[in-house]
């Protein structure tokens, strides 16, 4: 699995899931996200090095749309804290308890939990006790006035 996720909000806005971690797998996760939202020339997009995140598909992709990408140096995890800490709550509050008979079934589970209850249920200290999306449309009225 791979997703993108709005550092300010939390809310994940792109995810791709696929049996391999491919250049083509974080690809996807970003152009679901690029289809929610503005791609914006201030756009920081944030990783590990890892082999999918360096590869040309994708990093000629994020240059393509003006996006600036920062990735930590080896063995530092900072840039990339949030989408870690991420991954461990899904682990913790979905994946690690449950069995699935298929990989579509695992899938369906994810996205249900990603999309319906950590986007939309979940409340976040860092956001003040809100959901993602609770705290975007807080947002929403100043974001228009720009």
């Amino acid at each position: 699995m791979a997703v993108t996720l709005d550092l300010y909000s939390r809310r994940v806005i792109g995810m791709s899931m696929s049996e391999r971690m491919t250049s083509k797998l974080v690809t996807e996760a970003f152009k679901a996200a690029a289809g929610k939202r503005n791609i914006m020339p201030e756009l920081v997009h944030h990783s590990d090095q890892g082999a999918q995140y360096t590869s040309q598909a994708f990093t000629s992709m994020l240059q393509k749309h003006g996006v600036t990408i920062s990735m930590s140096a080896r063995g530092n995890c900072y840039d990339n804290a949030v989408v870690e800490s991420f991954f461990h709550t899904l682990k913790t509050e979905c994946t690690n308890h449950s069995t699935y008979q298929t990989r579509d079934q695992a899938k369906q589970e994810i996205f249900d939990y990603v999309e319906l209850f950590y986007n939309g249920q979940r409340k976040h200290s860092y956001l003040d006790y809100m959901t993602p999306l609770q705290f975007e449309k807080r947002l929403a009225p100043l974001c228009l006035s720009y």
